[in-house]
């Protein structure tokens, strides 16, 4: 598991990343909205860590902003604000948990593992990126209002573009979801396959929705 803490109190960031470390887990901390909202655009994580009382934008600020660019990672926030208005507001933007400080690390980790549970064991059958949409059951896709024939291939890129919307999705992660679990070949063979998927959602939608994020990979960004 891989998760974003964003906590400006270098005593419990310290604390939050060893404790999900020792668990087992990955964990990146920053300090504030800035370097919280770049990672979270440009790297996959599983949870989110987020306190409200961080510098640069407040924490809810920073969690519209993200849900408005398509993340849809599951939020944890973190905050001295226990109120019932405070955790409702938290909630109504976006929110997925709650929990107030002063908290038990163990209590932490079982609301983070609780949140990775839950998002990964029941995949969304229908996906939606602005105008674009993308239904797993019938293997639909449409773009403003027409649908959009696509290879299998180009169906599956777009899945997991469509899955880590705002994110960047490396070559190499395209590689070893279509093909392999340890993907060591080439990474051009994907280029080739963009560039027709780009084209086709292109003609349907009138707008650019895969963009090439150079030397990284690509993300796919719906107005």
């Amino acid at each position: 598991m891989e998760v974003l803490v964003i906590e400006d109190d270098p005593v419990i960031g310290k604390a939050v990343q060893q404790g999900i470390r020792e668990a087992g887990h990955d964990c990146v901390w920053v300090k504030d909205s800035r370097p919280g909202f770049d990672q979270a655009l440009t790297q996959k994580f599983d949870v989110i860590v987020l306190d409200l009382l961080i510098p640069g934008d407040p924490g809810l600020v920073l969690l519209g902003k993200l849900r408005k660019e398509g993340i849809r990672t599951p939020v944890l926030v973190l905050t001295a604000l226990g109120s019932v208005d405070d955790r409702v507001k938290g909630l109504t933007t976006g929110a997925d948990d709650y929990l107030v400080k002063p908290f038990a690390m163990p209590e932490l980790m079982a609301r983070i593992e609780a949140l990775f549970r839950r998002a990964t064991t029941k995949p969304s059958a229908f996906l939606q990126a602005g105008e674009l949409t993308l239904d797993l059951a019938t293997r639909r896709v449409t773009a403003g209002g027409s649908e959009i024939e696509l290879t299998p291939t180009e169906f599956s890129i777009l899945e997991m573009l469509m899955r880590h919307a705002g994110q960047v999705v490396t070559r190499k992660m395209l590689c070893e979801s279509l093909w392999e679990s340890d993907w060591e070949g080439t990474t051009n063979v994907i280029e080739v396959h963009i560039n027709r998927l780009r084209g086709k959602l292109q003609r349907a939608s009138k707008e650019q929705l895969i963009h090439t994020v150079r030397g990284r990979g690509y993300a796919l960004r719906a107005t």
